[in-house]
């Protein structure tokens, strides 16, 4: 069931592009400064590269547990993830309250309704290099990412009920 998710750029929106999985192909979302191959934390790019899906969190409040043979596990009003290049726990979960600079998994939108972690950056975690890549919730109309790649609700959800453990994306 280890799947690759393979990720391609628009040639005409670098904003844009479309997520292959075994038969299935729908449009997603990427970063507002397209594919890079060097990324570095706060340039609004997603990553090029192979990373591995690590584990998923979801909002129970707003949807059921998404089927998936990947780890996951329900995101509280507590979870934070450290965004601040000189901190120990850069690129890691954190308990909120977190007075250094961080996103907050429990969002007001829809984009961290079903959330994975993506292994971009994090072993080790280089400071500066990229935090909080995730494969999320796409918002209205593909609109970028902060360096993510996101699809909608639906796709989430059918995507993640054919990877397990081990299965990677990879962009272009």
């Amino acid at each position: 069931m280890t799947k690759i998710l393979e990720i391609r750029p628009s040639t005409r929106i670098k904003t844009r592009g479309t997520l292959s999985v075994g038969n299935l192909s729908v449009p997603c979302a990427l970063g507002r400064s397209g594919v890079v191959q060097m990324k570095r934390e706060g340039d609004g790019a997603t990553p090029r590269g192979t990373f591995e899906l690590l584990n998923v969190y979801y909002r129970a409040d707003k949807g059921r547990r998404p089927s998936t043979g990947l780890p996951v596990e329900a995101i509280t009003r507590h979870d934070g993830w450290c965004d601040a290049p000189g901190h120990p726990r850069y690129n890691r979960l954190v308990d909120l309250p977190f007075e250094f600079s961080h996103e907050k998994l429990w969002r007001e939108d829809d984009l961290y309704d079903v959330v994975v972690v993506l292994d971009c950056n994090m072993h080790p975690a280089v400071p500066g290099k990229g935090s909080a890549i995730f494969f999320h919730i796409a918002r209205e109309g593909y609109m970028p990412t902060e360096g993510c790649v996101a699809v909608s609700p639906q796709h989430m959800r059918l995507i993640l009920s054919h990877v397990s453990c081990g299965a990677k994306m990879r962009v272009y």
